[in-house]
Formats: C-alpha cells, sequence, structure tokens
C-alpha cells in the first residue's frame, strides 16, 4: 500500500474512533436521546444521499432489511448501549462482529472454517466475553455491552444478506441505508422518548456539531473513502489495518472519557484483538462487507 492510501486508511480508522467518543458524550454528556440521534443522523444521510437512489437495487425487500440491519436498527442498539459503556470497551465488543459474520456466512453462504479461523473465532469471543464481564455488579454481563454486541450482530447479517446483492454502489447503499432507516427510528423515537427537541436544543452547537460529524464525515466520507480502499487493495490486506480503530478508540476512550483501562480489559482487548487478527489473514467470502459493519461505530 502506498503512503497516500495507508494515510487515509489511518485517517478512516481516526474518524471512526473519534466517532465513537463523540457518540458518548452526546447520549450521557449532552443527554440526547439515543433514537433521536440515530433518527436525526440517518434524515440527513437520507437527504443528502437521495440523488443516488435510483436505480433501486433488487429485491427492494432485501436492501430495505439490509439497509435497517446495518443503519439504523444497528445504530439504536449501539447509541442505546453506550449511553451505560464505556466507548474502550464498546470498541472492543464491537469486533465480536467479526466472528459472528464468519460464522453466518457458513450458514447462509456455504463458507469453510478451517482450524485456524476456528481458533481466531474462539479468541475474539473470550476476549469479548472478559471485557463485557463486570464483576463489580449484579449482572455477570454489562447490559450496555448486550445491546452493542446486539448492534453488531445486525450489522454481521446484514453484511452476509449484502453479500446476495449485485451492484450497489458505495453512495447508493447510503442512500437506501438512510431511507431504510429513518421512517423506523422516527416512530422510535416518537413512541418511546420525550423531551427531544428541548434537550437538543438546549446543547445547541455542540449537538448540531456532532450530528454533521456523524452523518457527513462519518458516514458519507469515510465509509465512501473506506469503499475505495477496498476496491482497490486485496480485503486481507485492508482488514488488519482496521484493528488500528479499536486501538485509536481505547486511547481516546481513557483520555477523553476516562475509561477504566484495568488488568482485565487490557488482557480481553488483546487476545480479541489477537482473534481478530487471525481471521482477517485468512481468506473468506464476506471479508470486504464485513470490515466495514464492526468498525463503522460504528
Amino acid at each position: 500500500m502506498n503512503l497516500r492510501d495507508f494515510s487515509l486508511m489511518l485517517m478512516v480508522c481516526l474518524l471512526w474512533a473519534m466517532h465513537t467518543v463523540v457518540s458518548k458524550l452526546v447520549v450521557t454528556g449532552m443527554e440526547i436521546p439515543p433514537l433521536f440521534y440515530a433518527a436525526t443522523r440517518y434524515g440527513i444521510v437520507a437527504l443528502l444521499a437521495m440523488p443516488w437512489l435510483l436505480p433501486i437495487p433488487r429485491p427492494t425487500w432485501r436492501i430495505l432489511l439490509v439497509g435497517f440491519l446495518m443503519g439504523g436498527g444497528g445504530f439504536a442498539l449501539f447509541f442505546l448501549g453506550i449511553k451505560s459503556a464505556s466507548p474502550s470497551s464498546a470498541a472492543v465488543v464491537t469486533q465480536l462482529g467479526l466472528p459472528i459474520t464468519t460464522l453466518l456466512s457458513v450458514v447462509m453462504l456455504g463458507e469453510r472454517i478451517y482450524w485456524r479461523r476456528g481458533l481466531g473465532i474462539g479468541l475474539t469471543f473470550v476476549g469479548g466475553v472478559l471485557v463485557m464481564w463486570n464483576p463489580d455488579s449484579g449482572l455477570p454481563i454489562s447490559s450496555g455491552l448486550v445491546l452493542i454486541l446486539g448492534s453488531a450482530a445486525a450489522g454481521s447479517l446484514a453484511a452476509v444478506m449484502m453479500k446476495q446483492i449485485d451492484g450497489v454502489q458505495p453512495l447508493r447503499f447510503q442512500a437506501w441505508i438512510g431511507l431504510a432507516s429513518v421512517v423506523p427510528l422516527a416512530l422510535l423515537t416518537a413512541s418511546f422518548e420525550t423531551d427531544q427537541i428541548p434537550r437538543a436544543l438546549e446543547a445547541g452547537w455542540a449537538f448540531l456539531s456532532a450530528l454533521l460529524f456523524s452523518a457527513l464525515i462519518v458516514s458519507l466520507l469515510a465509509h465512501t473513502v473506506y469503499y475505495g480502499l477496498i476496491g482497490k487493495y486485496p480485503a486481507n490486506l485492508i482488514a488488519p489495518l482496521t484493528i488500528m480503530n479499536p486501538l485509536m478508540t481505547v486511547a481516546m476512550g481513557i483520555l477523553v472519557t476516562g475509561d477504566r483501562f484495568d488488568a482485565r480489559m487490557a488482557l480481553g482487548t488483546g487476545i480479541a484483538l489477537c482473534g481478530v487478527l487471525i481471521i482477517t489473514l485468512r481468506r473468506n467470502q464476506v471479508m470486504p462487507l464485513a470490515a466495514l459493519v464492526w468498525d463503522r461505530l460504528r
């Protein structure tokens, strides 16, 4: 990979890491309702990407389901989870999307797993459980991180289903993610949340800046650049580089939001990322799309 493209990859991972921390600040520091945050984000994405909506990918039901799972559905769970989870732990648990995607590809795409990737899957799950384990509370597993895991699983299912859709360009895909997400999320926030507008107005320019960063810089810019790199280089070269994302997120979480990073977290993170690296270095069918899922949360 040339220096320019490596710098772009570094920028993308940095933007994804920043987005995780910004999301934490929005739903906790600004107290913006998570579903409202997700709905407004995808409203902006749908509006800006609308010129690329047509032609409609076929079958329509599949692109709508994939769009919701990878977009609004996954992000709704993520924003709900990040309210109580730390950015650093969320970044590690999100990596479980990779082994989940790999296992789903066996069932839905007929992919075969050999012992090396099996070892990687096992290590990733062991590391993820160590990070999710919460010995200081009444529950053995952090409820916020369970929602983060649900978000990763939704994105994993979407990645495998997207493998069955041909010829969807990146901006067209973003347009359908926005369209498939904004209406369900608007209904959910109207039904289950209150004081959305007053809290947004109270947060003012800080919330608007975070919202535009999430919709424009992360959803449209970072993901489009990443798609371009995936198209230019082999997936097994790109995917291991995405490990920079959780490492950057852990560092930012410690520095910005004061995340606790003890020996248990360090051990779990190390084991999980070793597992991720083993999986990404093995040839498989879903790597290009799956990589986008577990590092989009980003």
